[in-house]
């Protein structure tokens, strides 16, 4: 029937150029829109984006199982009584998805479906009540921001972020946003802010600080940044490690912050696994006479209580446990990968696993803490990047916080821009510390959009530099070790990489 048609390749090319700007509607349409795409990339050609519409897709979420058995084409065009009958011919069958659309059109209108955003992101999961609040987001652009939900007393009760402010919110009164606690959020809302921002990584900030500062009840993550752990190496006579919550000016060595207790303690025994630092949480005098601890006659500690260990000897320690943390793992990683070996040799696997999650989690806290102190010496860093929409984002980062952000204009003079944005900047005041300036979550935001694909890095004032001899050397090593070398060669239970879910 179609072996005298034209090629695809002559016939694509001006359908594209057709439908430019339009809307495509088709009954499972990924199967037609597939290829399409398919082979627009082999001739080289630019997909259009084109707003898809799925008559299918559509007609699941509005006609019920009693009203037909299936949402295939021909059912549908029996239920809406179409006028013409499909039969798995191009005109016949765009004919019936035609009259197919109009009549899932007409239900639509009935729960407020009234416009093409609204049809993209209708689902029949929404109530009506929040469905009748889309209004809403009606004053919000559609542009790059943070929005707050509020109630009637104006306390803010959820915030989000989005490269389409107006978009998003307007899916919370149409879309499939099904989740509970979503719907009662809604439910209380009576007012939508929006706060526009010039670039998508200055809106995921600002909500990081909206969420710290309002800490609202309908946001999970990220409300208390402030309740975080650190591990210090303190600065007495005979040192120790000690969990801490804040960091003093005290020139100590800190590593974190540790949102999880958990995982500081963790690095305290991987610490104390492999270097015998005193566990003990008395201060010592400079020369003590007391008794030894059950770990000093295990010989797990240098002994400095009841004085037979020298002053030389012990800050040899203390200096390889502050190296480990700050610069140098090497000895650490060496002696426990040793210690997890003889283990292993000797048959104990869950001892042999329960250090090398020690060793894993400290390696990964230790390269953190090492990434975030890199970047929060330096008093200025200012980058750029090209966004899809060809134009240039710069961003101002000071002491590992974002200081200003802006989008060069299109004609106007970069030097001048970027010189201006940096004159304009939120002067930083630092503090000691791994996180001087920021939430360790914005520095780290900060840190993957500039080691992101295609940003170029403009100004550096300091120095932004990791240890050559640092804990991230020793990441892909670790990463790489097998788990079923813990375990012996007939256990049937293997664990699971840390990247997927256990079920």
């Amino acid at each position: 029937m179609v072996s005298q048609a034209p090629r695809i390749e002559s016939v694509l090319p001006s359908f594209l150029e057709f439908a430019r700007g339009c809307v495509l509607v088709a009954h499972n349409a990924p199967f037609d829109v597939g290829f399409l795409q398919h082979f627009a990339a082999r001739q080289e050609l630019p997909w259009p984006r084109f707003e898809v519409l799925d008559t299918a897709k559509i007609a699941r979420r509005v006609v019920t199982r009693d009203e037909t058995p299936n949402c295939k084409l021909s059912s549908l065009a029996t239920l809406f009584n179409a006028g013409t009958t499909p039969n798995h011919r191009a005109l016949a069958d765009a004919r019936a998805t035609v009259d197919v659309l109009h009549g899932l059109i007409e239900r639509l209108g009935n729960l407020g479906v009234h416009t093409l955003e609204d049809l993209s992101a209708f689902s029949a999961k929404v109530s009506s009540a929040q469905r009748r609040k889309r209004h809403l987001a009606d004053a919000l652009p559609h542009a790059p921001g943070v929005y707050l939900f509020r109630d009637d007393r104006e306390r803010v009760l959820y915030v989000g972020t989005s490269k389409d402010l107006r978009s998003r919110v307007r899916t919370y009164f149409t879309a499939s946003e099904t989740r509970s606690r979503m719907g009662e959020m809604v439910a209380l809302a009576t007012d939508v802010v929006g706060i526009e921002c010039a670039t998508v990584l200055e809106a995921q900030v600002r909500e990081l600080r909206l969420i710290a500062q309002h800490k609202p009840r309908y946001n999970r993550r990220s409300r208390f940044p402030e309740r975080v752990h650190f591990v210090k190496v303190t600065k007495e006579p005979w040192p120790r490690l000690s969990m801490v919550r804040k960091v003093l000016d005290d020139g100590a060595e800190y590593l974190g912050p540790f949102s999880s207790k958990r995982t500081a303690q963790t690095c305290v025994d991987a610490l104390h696994e492999a270097f015998p630092l005193r566990q003990c949480t008395d201060r010592l005098p400079s020369r003590p006479r007391m008794t030894p601890c059950a770990l000093a006659e295990m010989g797990r500690c240098l002994s400095p209580c009841d004085g037979s260990a020298s002053s030389e000897a012990y800050d040899e320690v203390v200096t390889a446990v502050r190296a480990s943390m700050a610069s140098a793992p090497s000895p650490l990683v060496g002696n426990l990968s040793a210690r997890m070996g003889e283990l292993a040799g000797e048959e104990r696997f869950e001892a042999a696993a329960r250090l090398r999650d020690r060793l894993t989690t400290f390696v990964r806290s230790a390269a953190r803490t090492q990434r975030l102190r890199a970047i929060t010496v330096c008093p200025q860093v200012v980058a750029a990047r090209r966004e899809d929409d060809g134009r240039w984002c710069v961003h101002v980062v000071r002491h590992g916080r974002l200081a200003a952000a802006g989008v060069i204009p299109p004609g106007a003079n970069a030097h001048e821009y970027v010189a201006a944005l940096c004159a304009g900047a939120e002067t930083v005041t630092t503090a000691p510390g791994p996180a001087p300036a920021a939430s360790a979550e914005e520095t780290e935001l900060i840190l993957r959009w500039l080691e992101s694909p295609g940003t170029r890095l403009v100004d550096v004032t300091g120095e932004w530099t990791c240890p050559a001899s640092g804990a991230e050397r020793h990441l892909a090593r670790l990463a790489s070790v097998g788990q079923t070398s813990m375990v012996p060669f007939d256990e049937r239970r293997v664990a699971r990489p840390q990247h997927q879910p256990v079920r």
